[in-house]
């Protein structure tokens, strides 16, 4: 049962707090109830995770191990593929997604402490794939940044993707990493409409500011690269070759896009925001969708589930392929992981020099 606040909560992305998938009763708002305030307040709670690097097998997805600082993100963004990870912790996709937030404030220290394994292989971690590194929690805890500074001592390699201004703050770091080929960095940029912006990601950093952070890190010698993502059908993939246009001018060596996605309880909250903000659109959009998935919102083959099929998949790749070539965009410099070097401690002889073995 999707529980509705009478009010839209300002600021915030999700109109609902649908019950999540794992719940075995469902609640629903009495006649009665008294109308809620019309905003939503944060909540930020410890998250106790004892490990913090996850390995990813899909093949969909270029990286193979990652790291998230945070659990649920603030920004809001409706349509975002994570928001079913909160049906875990007993809360709801919907506002629950961006308003309860769980940090995992031990991150740069257990980061650490894997590194330092014996049996550790080096290969790039992703930071922030599922929920944004870089979320306005972040501002004022810095945790991102604390796990920056480990990659930074052990010479490790790491990407990240942000719609957030917040990561020129840490551009120092980033060019220390960039100057051992050891970073690379993505600005996702679904659309270059304010309006549509404000609505579809409601806390994250606007379209135009997110151009000045590509040309920001690109001064800084930093590799940047621009994801168009998501591309929804009707509503902005229209606008591909404008946004691809805007973040090469700006700085971007690198591109790449996915299609919208609608996993679980996602489809709801998406087809609820769509019907509220564009009820004019919002059944083209959506039978638009289904065009790319073979008459289902969403299909969640690799190889599918991020491009889609069909004709309109294969027009809007082939768009994709001939703006990038006629913009000249090329591939990132390729990450150096012989360069790993765990910080050793002193021999016990070299920390007191008067010890005898």
């Amino acid at each position: 049962m999707s529980r509705k606040p009478l009010r839209p909560p300002r600021g915030r992305g999700a109109l609902s707090l649908p019950d999540n998938r794992y719940e075995s009763q469902t609640r629903e708002r009495a006649e009665e109830a008294p109308e809620e305030e019309g905003s939503v307040p944060t909540q930020i709670f410890r998250d106790t995770a004892r490990t913090v690097l996850n390995d990813n097998e899909s093949p969909d997805v270029g990286f193979s191990r990652s790291l998230n600082p945070y659990r649920g993100c603030e920004h809001g963004c409706i349509y975002c593929f994570a928001r079913p990870t909160h049906a875990y912790l007993g809360l709801s996709p919907g506002l629950d997604f961006e308003t309860k937030i769980f940090v995992k404030e031990e991150a740069d220290r257990l980061l650490e402490e894997e590194l330092s394994k014996k049996n550790y292989r080096c290969t790039p971690v992703a930071l922030g794939i599922n929920t944004d590194a870089y979320q306005p929690v972040e501002e004022r805890l810095g945790l991102t940044r604390r796990i920056l500074e480990v990659f930074d001592r052990f010479h490790h390699p790491v990407t990240l993707v942000t719609k957030s201004s917040l990561v020129e703050r840490d551009r120092e770091i980033l060019s220390s990493l960039a100057s051992r080929n050891l970073v690379h960095v993505y600005l996702s940029l679904p659309t270059l409409d304010e309006g549509l912006s404000r609505g579809l990601e409601p806390r994250a950093t606007a379209p135009y500011r997110r151009l000045e952070t590509i040309r920001t890190l690109s001064s800084a010698g930093i590799p940047v690269g621009v994801l168009v993502a998501p591309v929804i059908p009707v509503l902005s993939d229209f606008e591909l070759e404008g946004i691809l246009k805007k973040a090469r001018e700006a700085g971007a060596r690198s591109a790449g896009y996915a299609l919208l996605r609608l996993p679980l309880e996602l489809r709801g909250l998406f087809s609820e925001w769509l019907t509220t903000h564009y009820p004019d659109s919002a059944k083209a959009v959506l039978n638009r969708l289904r065009a790319f998935h073979g008459g289902e919102l969403y299909d969640s083959r690799f190889g599918h589930r991020m491009r889609g099929e069909g004709l309109w998949a294969d027009l809007l790749e082939q768009r994709f392929k001939s703006q990038s070539r006629r913009l000249g965009f090329g591939s990132m410099p390729g990450l150096d992981t012989t360069r790993f070097s765990p910080p050793t401690r002193l021999p016990r002889s070299r920390l007191f020099p008067d010890f005898v073995p």
